[in-house]
């Protein structure tokens, strides 16, 4: 009986990590990380953390805030930042041949440089230290159902109730606290968005 139940231990795991390598291997047009894509400075992007902090591979950065446009340095050194974005967002590939991680590939397969594709999204985490004390703050960036948002003059989108960012994106959640803050949470929240 141990020996039936050990086959089938054996089997399922085998079933289960031979699905997740063929769920994991990439389209044979698509050029991967490890290939050699570099950013938009010629660097080499590397797998794992670079030095600004970002993981493509994974989909993150974690790092100072000054360093999130790939330049060391500058203005807010002293908040950390977590970003964590959806593949649709940017990929850690390139499928369309233009040598760079292709945005939002789903919605343009050919021209994919732009995050605005139904499911993309993106979400921020900072926290630092003022003269208050110490603080945090939470956002949660997506494009909306269809792509598009539905604005008039309020720069709400009247399909969710979201505030509007970056012409094309709602705030789906967005929450500060620390010492001196308003404690606030967009009343839109995850279950707003289908």
């Amino acid at each position: 009986m141990k020996t039936l139940i050990a086959m089938i231990l054996a089997v399922t795991l085998l079933v289960t990590l031979s699905g997740v390598a063929l769920a994991a291997k990439p389209d044979n047009n698509c050029t991967t990380i490890k290939d050699g894509l570099v950013d938009s400075e010629g660097r080499p992007l590397v797998l794992g953390y670079d030095q600004f902090g970002y993981n493509y591979q994974a989909h993150m950065f974690n790092g100072r805030y000054c360093d999130y446009d790939r330049v060391e340095g500058g203005a807010s050194c002293d908040v950390q930042l977590i970003m964590k974005w959806s593949d649709t967002w940017m990929s850690n590939m390139d499928c369309n041949g233009d040598g760079k991680l292709d945005r939002g590939y789903a919605c343009d397969p050919v021209n994919a440089n732009s995050s605005a594709c139904e499911g993309a999204w993106l979400t921020n985490h900072q926290r630092g230290t003022d003269e208050d004390g110490n603080w945090t703050y939470y956002v949660k960036i997506v494009c909306p159902s269809g792509g598009v948002v539905d604005e008039d003059a309020d720069g709400i989108d009247d399909n969710t109730g979201a505030p509007i960012i970056w012409g094309g994106f709602i705030v789906l959640q967005e929450v500060w606290s620390g010492e001196g803050a308003t404690n606030y949470a967009q009343p839109v929240g995850f279950g707003a968005y289908k």
